[in-house]
């Protein structure tokens, strides 16, 4: 798990130009490799890599740049290949110098060429130089949980893991306002664009190509929702039984300790028994946060009766309002731009701990997605069933559950009452895309505190559509439409949380349930297998029922880590929050509109609100990198020694 850089200029420049470049990005990327750095430059001067390290695999021979003597090739890489061992038998473990998997994804390259993607079970960013191509190829794992972003400018072609580490190098600090517009409708970004104008990232699953100062980009892999009907659910719980278990095994391969998240939910407690039944002898640190504003925002009962059946190490920390106050820059500039929820906040904290016990840590992103674990699945089914019963027609068609099968489900909204009246404010049973588009909006309210206009005519709805309505999953299944989109969008969204959030700390983060089986068997199964009854998880909760403890396979009361913010915004972070708002430029920021009354709308916000979440963490944006942007654009001058000394 490291930080990668490189700098291909798209004219002649001296080599100590691209020296200068890699040196800026290394620094800015420092957090995510505590352990080592490095640099190469090619001796035509034609590329500079970069690369910081946090050393998991090879621990004394992993260093990059890696270079292969026998064919000339460079790679910086970021990641994990877990099938790096049963690869390296393949490629032939005669001709491995070292025992990393950086050398695996070499090997396989020098074998494979441009399809050695497709051979590995992992996640991972890197960038290959090959000289005798004169060719840059670049490649970012299945489901975008290692980052990869670039910037194309006059001066040539950057990029880096991280997108504060190009922002020396674009013409001008700015904001994409297609970005932000998504953003403010979703609170996540589509496709490859970022909230910085002229920053991009590379697609999840993507490969791309840079030759000749052409730029192509291609998809190598995807999910395909072709259901099989021929088998029984026995079959798909044996199934994902042994593979998940296998999966598990393959993510504890390090040469450090591992541990783990323990939320008390259903994912992280399937992984965590997964890993202590194979690693039963050692010590297995696991690691939990809390609020201390009520059972509603703590789920540390459930992290503990874990514990105490699997004999796990837990370490607890009960996050106050002010950890807020002293961390909430912190993260917002570790994501790089505002992306998901407050609880990446949550997340920052438990990271710090858990990097206190050990470098790697389990997490249990990707199960709502793949699975079907949100609330709001229940809800929009519960409105279709509705519709089929007022018309008759529930037993006769397509419906994956039945008005009489999801009655005792129900109980699972009743904290969702304000989401329910929202959602049925302006009338029912319409297009399915147009009312799942009404559950995961969160402009809102926001209609009067947005300068829209200002941000065009991109349409966030139509790119919805687009990937709701995808080619890969078919119309029959809502359930399938739904989680598709989340799995495509959403989930992106998380891992860049998982990720920034972690390598703050210096902790790696690995996610079993997104390996790439995994997830293509789970697409194949029926949703009235995945979501029976309008039981959320169903699946999930009946194949893995022996490995978790009742009380937790049981639970109505998803939380997904909530924070108390409105609670706080109307008490300790009050203060706090209005005197970020108060300075001159943050009242005449463009996009805002200019009647925004920031203390009426903390008093209005509502638990499931995130309207004040979402302006706060874009105006710490604007204020950790807009209003900083001398200060980044002439780091180097700023920086010179401590960069160069750094080298020596």
């Amino acid at each position: 798990m490291c930080g990668i850089a490189g700098f291909l200029p798209s004219e002649s420049v001296c080599a100590e130009r691209i020296n200068s470049v890699i040196k800026i990005m290394n620094h800015m990327q420092a957090h995510r490799g505590p352990d080592d750095r490095g640099l190469w430059i090619d001796k035509d001067a034609k590329i500079g890599l970069g690369h910081v390290r946090l050393s998991i695999i090879d621990l004394f021979k992993g260093h990059q740049p890696m270079v292969a003597e026998s064919s000339g090739l460079v790679i910086v890489y970021n990641g994990e290949i877990y099938n790096y061992i049963e690869l390296r038998q393949t490629l032939g473990i005669e001709k491995f110098k070292t025992t990393s998997d950086t050398e695996t994804i070499l090997r396989a390259y020098e074998k494979w060429g441009r399809n050695c993607v497709d051979h590995f079970r992992g996640m991972f960013a890197f960038a290959i130089w090959d000289k005798k191509k004169d060719t840059l190829f670049c490649a970012r794992d299945r489901f975008g949980i290692k980052p990869f972003y670039f910037a194309e400018t006059k001066e040539g072609f950057f990029f880096a893991s991280e997108a504060k580490a190009l922002l020396p190098f674009v013409d001008e600090i700015a904001t994409d306002y297609r970005g932000l517009k998504d953003y403010l409708t979703f609170q996540f970004i589509f496709e490859n664009k970022t909230l910085f104008k002229d920053i991009e990232q590379l697609p999840p699953a993507h490969t791309m190509v840079i030759k000749n100062g052409h730029t192509s980009i291609s998809r190598y892999w995807d999910v395909y929702y072709k259901l099989d009907w021929k088998h029984s659910e026995g079959y798909f719980k044996e199934k994902i039984d042994a593979l998940l278990t296998d999966s598990v095994k393959l993510h504890l391969r390090s040469d450090v300790p591992v541990g783990a998240y323990l939320s008390g939910g259903l994912d992280s407690s399937i992984l965590v028994s997964l890993a202590r039944a194979i690693q039963n002898k050692d010590a297995f640190h696991v690691f939990t946060g809390k609020f201390d504003e009520g059972a509603e925002y703590d789920e540390s009962v459930y992290a503990k009766k874990m514990a105490e059946d699997y004999k796990l190490d837990l370490h607890e920390l009960v996050i106050t309002p002010k950890d807020f106050i002293d961390n909430i820059r912190k993260v917002i500039y570790h994501l790089d731009y505002p992306v998901a929820g407050p609880g990446s906040f949550p997340q920052y904290m438990v990271s710090k701990l858990a990097s206190q016990y050990t470098k790697v840590a389990l997490g249990g992103q990707g199960g709502d997605e793949i699975f079907g674990g949100y609330t709001r699945y229940l809800l929009a089914y519960f409105e279709l069933c509705i519709k089929g019963a007022i018309e008759g027609t529930m037993h006769s068609g397509n419906f994956i559950v039945t008005y009489e099968s999801i009655i005792p489900n129900l109980m699972t909204l009743r904290d969702y009452a304000p989401l329910m009246k929202e959602f049925w404010s302006d009338g029912l049973f319409g297009n399915r895309d147009e009312r799942y588009f009404k559950l995961i909006n969160r402009a809102s309210g926001m209609e009067d505190k947005i300068n829209w206009d200002l941000l065009g005519r991109y349409s966030s709805f139509d790119n919805f559509k687009k990937i709701f309505w995808g080619k890969n999953v078919g119309p029959e299944s809502y359930f399938d439409n739904m989680t598709h989109f989340d799995f495509k969008t959403l989930l992106p969204a998380l891992l860049q949380v998982e990720d920034r959030m972690s390598m703050a700390h210096g902790l790696e983060s690995r996610t079993p349930l997104l390996d790439h089986p995994i997830v293509e068997l789970a697409a194949s199964i029926p949703s009235n297998i995945k979501f029976k009854n309008g039981d959320l998880k169903h699946f999930l909760k009946n194949t893995f029922k022996k490995h978790i403890p009742k009380v937790i396979r049981e639970r109505k009361d998803k939380k997904g880590f909530p924070v108390p913010l409105s609670l706080w915004l109307k008490s300790d972070l009050k203060d706090f929050v209005l005197d970020i708002f108060s300075s001159q430029k943050a009242r005449n920021r463009e996009y805002l509109h200019p009647k925004l009354d920031t203390r009426n709308l903390m008093a209005k916000e509502g638990k499931f609100s995130r309207r004040v979440w979402a302006l706060l963490s874009l105006e710490l944006w604007q204020q950790e990198f807009h209003d900083k942007a001398y200060e980044i654009k002439n780091i180097y001058k700023t920086k010179r020694d401590e960069l160069e000394n750094v080298y020596r």
